[in-house]
């Protein structure tokens, strides 16, 4: 480019040469780190976080792991059982019906997320008056203490004076006592529960339906689909990244359901076999046979069943959820 420049102006190529920049110095070599790339800084950012999920996660699991294996003394102490812990806890008759019921109100449980998905479509309605209003009254048994939710339940559900039989008096249906009944005691619990969790789904799906696209929506009306088809074959599909994320979390909910149980019904009810979860057999064996070891037997087992229905889930999802 030099000479072409010097053959057309008659310049020496030295002169122009003197114009041109030199070179950086250490141009072309690596540069060193900043103190922005240096792997420390990583370090000192996530650092806070890794000991946190370290000291009240990972080593929690470890130490129940390693305490299922030992029986404690009945005045401190213990000592190293092998896995009697666990075979015991397999021939235990209990754990069986712990299992059931566990199993029970899960799947009750999840009749939550149809009703919450129905609710969150109804308030995503356009031209809907007072839309923060229903998500405030949805929201506050959220943020409700367990203690008053139980208390309130506890007497609607009374079977003497409770608002529920009450009202089902008025149609001449005969009410029963629902909390005391081994029949009816463990779906009333679930119904609450339900209830209690209704407004974290709401909020959860009411985000994933107005992230979907408005064209979409316009296509179908230009198709011709009415508010059923685009439901089915367009909300529920696009919505099912919502959906999954909330089974997964209602599932594991569910599993270490424990605080309305005990507070709802109390150990002298009638209706506690029928209502015992894997976790109220934990709490008995831990707190109140001072069984320490068996009891962190327990929880590594349920540990277990929660690890392997989520990796379930999350195999699952590829065949239902999209995320198109």
């Amino acid at each position: 480019m030099t000479e072409l420049i010097a053959q057309r102006t008659g310049a020496p190529i030295s002169e122009l040469d003197r114009g041109r920049p030199e070179a950086a110095p250490g141009r072309g070599r690596r540069r060193g780190r900043g103190p922005g790339q240096s792997p420390w800084w990583a370090l000192l950012f996530i650092g806070p976080t890794a000991a946190g999920l370290l000291a009240f996660y990972l080593w929690p699991t470890v130490r129940t792991f390693l305490m299922s294996f030992t029986e404690s003394g009945p005045f401190g102490g213990s000592e190293f059982v092998g896995i009697d812990n666990y075979v015991r806890l397999f021939q235990d008759p209990e754990l069986i019906g712990a299992l059931r019921n566990t199993a029970v109100y899960t799947v009750i449980a999840l009749i939550g997320i149809p009703v919450a998905v129905a609710i969150a479509a109804l308030l995503n309605t356009a031209g809907l008056r007072g839309r923060g209003v229903y998500r405030t009254l949805y929201f506050i048994p959220v943020v409700t203490m367990p203690a008053a939710i139980a208390l309130v339940w506890r007497m609607i559900y009374n079977g003497d004076y409770g608002v529920l039989n009450e009202v089902l008096g008025v149609f001449g249906i005969d009410g029963k006592s629902w909390l005391t009944d081994p029949n009816t005691a463990l779906a009333a619990i679930a119904v609450v529960g339900i209830w209690a969790g209704l407004g974290t789904n709401i909020v959860i799906f009411l985000a994933g339906l107005q992230g979907i696209p408005d064209t979409v929506i316009e296509a179908a009306d230009l198709d011709g689909a009415g508010p059923v088809r685009k439901f089915f074959s367009i909300t529920i599909p696009l919505l099912s990244p919502s959906i999954f994320f909330v089974s997964v979390i209602s599932v594991i909910g569910a599993l270490q359901v424990f605080d309305l149980i005990y507070m709802m019904l109390g150990q002298s009810n009638p209706a506690m076999p029928n209502t015992r979860t894997i976790v109220y057999l934990f709490y008995e064996a831990g707190f109140l046979d001072n069984e320490q070891g068996y009891a962190a037997a327990i929880a590594f087992l349920l540990l277990i069943i929660i690890l392997v229905l989520t990796v379930v889930q999350f195999r699952l999802q590829k065949k239902w959820v999209h995320y198109e």
